[in-house]
């Protein structure tokens, strides 16, 4: 009998294969339970209509396999299977079930679309009423296939003879426009019939024109023009093809949509909406007017690294409350990310005003820590009966919703909120005995759904919303267990590096805006420029892709170098603009940087670390030279940390947790300071009541510091702190998603005086990879997890917990319990990898993959 078969092969870090930027995509597949190990391989092709099989490859490899054969040429489409040996098999494995992948347009040449959009004249400062664009046209026999290859300057919505195309939200998303703009390859076969057609679509400002950033905003940030670029290819039954483009012969008419904007809202005029707009009986007069043109080169069309934004939940409202004045206040029970959607009927001209917060204050919604990001969608009934509504082109980040207006009493599955994030693949649980901690981690997991819009922002409801580098590098351990987040980011990083200065500095935020007077012009700080280094090694730790590593390695060597020139001969970074241990407790409200610890400890401190890290990937990538160069500067820049900011007793020059959690964490100190140095550590901690008094640098790190030198208690007592500032002091008082602030919410029920005062930003919550990794037992010692560490480190009273995480080798898991004569643990090790399990009290012990039943009982009597 043949083994099972293995998983459908996949492609690069994608849901499906269809319109991959890639030419030759590197191929993925999981070995099926009870395989063991692959010694080898073999791949077959089917493509132009021939069949290609590589013969059997010794090699053990399966996550990220190079392409078979030749590169594919745009639109083509090829099929691939996998089978596989194993050490016991006389046989190979059954082929897996096919898997398609389809090239998009890879060549500048490929595009005969031009950007069209409405040609009448706009105030380019003010609000601008969005447009909609439609083509008609003829399709003249049977269809073989058809794809429409679509992105737009602004944000759109596709129809095609009345239904819509895709199921993606704020598509193409936000790159840095001028030289990446994403677009989508869509399967429209369906879509189409013989006869007339119609395809148009819905325009919106989004990122590219609209109003976004600090003080007001700034408008028109990429251009002034909103404009759909779409390809659509027709493939008919006897081969021709048939071509419709955005050109000249398409029109423009002004649509329902008064007004839309990502911070502002959406208004829509129910009166003004025919639903047949995008068919063919549409009348092709009146409002629709020929569009304006403009120009785009075509070189700089990409294709998608990851999935699309998309809802993925939907929630209804746990309790509805209505006002004396008629009001409606709806709870939702859950901080998220998304919009209403409502169905309504009433008079003609109805106005229904929808308001959002995280948070009440005095029972009414807390709009004020959304600065000027207004957050109101307003919807004007056409009274020809019941309607069901949603915004388009904005979201909002709340809990709370007021509703002004409704006709009578709102009824259940009349509102209902939608989530909306990056539709990436979750691939990481954790639940222990404490409830709260369970509290904390799902708020961890809301965090990152709610700010993993396309690119990691800080935070998805106020005037902000942007890819603070800082915040996702402290954050990528967590972000790349909880969910499988490599496509997402290695788009988003690829602009870090189109918007890295030439002299190296990283920008605070990516993609760049204007950020005057504190933001721009742009300094390099550590901790936030330091993502050049530390995410691209974490993501290569984690997923296992060793080009993610390669691409990114030039940025991050121009970092470095930029920073040994700052440092200068010291090899001390001691100047320039720091924000040192960001939003440190002890920080007044308006001065968030102006923490416990020397801005420049914490810049000299990751100036090592970052070399370190750099030389790290040099030696992976066979940079021999490199790796050297970095691993003595890395010496150096540790040798000055040493000499300007401990003291003979091993105390630091800044007597703060952050000093001593990043001085440990970082592995600063000599052998001989390390003790000591830990020892203050807890000391600091337990003198303020295991209360936090770390930021942004501080609090992804002490724990570590404290569990790795000998405070696994302290770190333990951190954790469960119910007293504010905390992690579980923000639970106790109802919170479900992180907050920027210990104290956002101040234990009086007020709300933080300070102007940034988020509840929805995942930076704190890194915590989670301590409670991935020590609470609950799993860590990667070899990148992808190809070799596990299963090592539990109980405290806090902590009875039980439980792990998973989905690898790129299939599905690690530990579940554990404590008994009256130690602790049992039930470990699942994915095909394909090895495993060391260190109990507490037994001595490592080997594993390989499969399901196991460990008791420490037997194992210490067994030893």
């Amino acid at each position: 009998m043949l083994p099972p078969q293995p998983s459908p092969v996949s492609f690069e870090h994608l849901p499906d294969g269809l319109g991959i930027g890639v030419a030759s995509p590197r191929l993925t597949w999981t070995l099926p339970a009870g395989t063991g190990r692959q010694v080898s391989y073999e791949l077959e092709l089917e493509r132009r209509g021939g069949i290609r099989r590589t013969g059997r490859v010794d090699s053990a490899e399966q996550v990220l396999v190079p392409w078979p054969g030749d590169p594919l040429t745009s639109r083509e489409r090829a099929t691939v299977r996998v089978r596989v040996w194993t050490p016991d098999a006389a046989s190979p494995s059954e082929w897996s079930t096919p898997a398609d992948v389809e090239a998009g347009l890879l060549d500048a040449a490929d595009w005969q679309a031009v950007p069209v959009g409405a040609d009448w004249d706009e105030d380019p400062e003010g609000e601008r009423r969005p447009a909609r664009v439609r083509k008609n046209f003829r399709i003249h026999r049977p269809i073989a296939r058809a794809r429409l290859y679509v992105t737009a300057h602004g944000l759109y919505e596709v129809e095609i003879n009345g239904h819509r195309v895709g199921d993606e939200a704020l598509a193409p998303g936000w790159t840095v426009y001028p030289h990446r703009l994403r677009y989508r390859t869509h399967d429209v076969t369906t879509h189409l019939t013989e006869g007339p057609n119609t395809v148009g679509a819905w325009l919106g400002d989004g990122w590219y024109r609209g109003k976004y950033g600090f003080d007001g905003g700034t408008r028109n940030i990429y251009g002034t023009d909103q404009s759909l670029i779409a390809q659509l290819e027709v493939e008919y039954d006897d081969g021709t093809t048939h071509v419709v483009a955005t050109d000249e012969t398409w029109k423009a008419a002004p649509g329902p949509i008064l007004t839309s904007g990502l911070y502002e809202g959406e208004t829509f005029d129910a009166r003004l909406h025919d639903p047949a707009w995008a068919t063919p009986s549409a009348a092709d007069t009146g409002d629709w007017t020929p569009v304006r043109t403009g120009v785009r080169d075509p070189a700089t069309l990409v294709a998608p690294l990851g999935p699309p934004v998309r809802c993925t939940e939907e929630i209804a409202p746990i309790e509805v409350t209505r006002t004396g004045d008629g009001r409606h206040l709806l709870d939702f029970g859950q901080n998220l990310v998304g919009r209403l959607r409502i169905t309504v009927d009433g008079p003609v001209g109805t106005t229904l005003t929808l308001r959002h917060a995280e948070v009440l204050q005095d029972g009414e919604l807390a709009t004020r820590p959304l600065r000027e990001a207004t957050s109101v969608d307003t919807l004007i009934l056409s009274g020809t009966g019941p309607l069901t509504w949603e915004p388009r082109f904005t979201l909002h980040g709340f809990r709370y919703a007021e509703i002004t207006g409704w006709p009578g009493d709102v009824a259940a599955g009349q509102v209902t909120a939608r989530v909306y994030h990056t539709d990436m693949r979750r691939t990481g649980w954790f639940e222990c005995s404490d409830p709260l901690v369970n509290r904390l981690h799902e708020n961890v997991v809301w965090s990152m759904r709610g700010n993993f819009v396309d690119l990691p922002t800080d935070c998805p409801q106020r005037d902000e919303r942007l890819g603070w580098t800082g915040d996702i590098q402290v954050f990528a351990p967590t972000a790349s267990f909880l969910f499988d987040c490599a496509g997402l980011l290695d788009s988003w990083l690829t602009d870090v590096g189109l918007e890295q200065l030439p002299d190296g500095t990283i920008p605070w935020y990516v993609p760049v805006i204007p950020g005057e007077p504190m933001w721009t012009p742009i300094h390099p700080g550590a901790a936030w420029g330091d993502v050049a280094t530390l995410t691209p090694w974490t993501l290569f730790q984690r997923f296992g892709d060793r080009e993610l590593l390669r691409r990114h390695f030039p940025m991050a060597k121009a970092w470095v170098d930029l920073v040994e020139r700052l440092a200068g001969p010291t090899r001390l970074w001691d100047t320039g603009v720091q924000l040192g241990d960001w939003l440190d407790p002890a920080a007044p409200p308006d001065d968030p940087a102006a923490g416990r610890t020397d801005r420049y400890l914490v810049a000299t401190a990751y100036f090592a670390h970052s070399a370190r890290h750099l030389s790290l990937a040099a030696a992976e990538l066979g940079f021999d030279a490199d790796a050297e160069q970095y691993a003595a500067l890395a010496a150096e820049a540790a040798d000055a940390f040493r000499h300007r900011y401990v003291l003979p007793s091993a105390h630091l020059t800044s007597d703060s947790a952050t000093a001593y959690a990043i001085a440990l964490a970082f592995d600063l100190l000599t052998p001989e300071q390390r003790g000591p140095a830990a020892d203050r550590l807890a000391e600091i901690v337990l003198a303020d009541g295991a209360r936090i008094s770390t930021g942004f640098v501080g609090t992804p790190l002490i724990c570590d510091a404290l569990t790795d030198h000998g405070h696994l208690d302290v770190a333990y007592q951190l954790l469960l702190q119910t007293e504010c500032p905390s992690w579980l002091y923000t639970v106790a008082m109802g919170a479900t998603t992180i907050w920027e602030r210990w104290d956002s919410l101040r234990p009086d029920g007020t709300l933080n005086p300070g102007g940034m005062t988020s509840f929805n930003h995942y930076a704190l919550g890194a915590v989670a990879d301590w409670l991935h990794r020590v609470v609950g037992g799993i860590s990667a010692i070899a990148p992808g997890y190809r070799r596990l560490s299963f090592r539990p480190r109980p405290g806090g009273g902590i009875s039980w917990a439980r792990v998973r995480h989905d690898t790129p080798y299939g599905t690690a898991a530990l579940s554990w319990e404590l008994t009256a004569t130690g602790m049992t643990a039930d470990i699942t090790v994915p095909e394909g990898c090895t495993a060391t399990v260190e109990l507490p009290g037994c001595a490592p012990l080997a594993l390989g993959p499969g399901d196991h039943v460990l008791d420490t009982a037997e194992l210490g009597a067994a030893a």
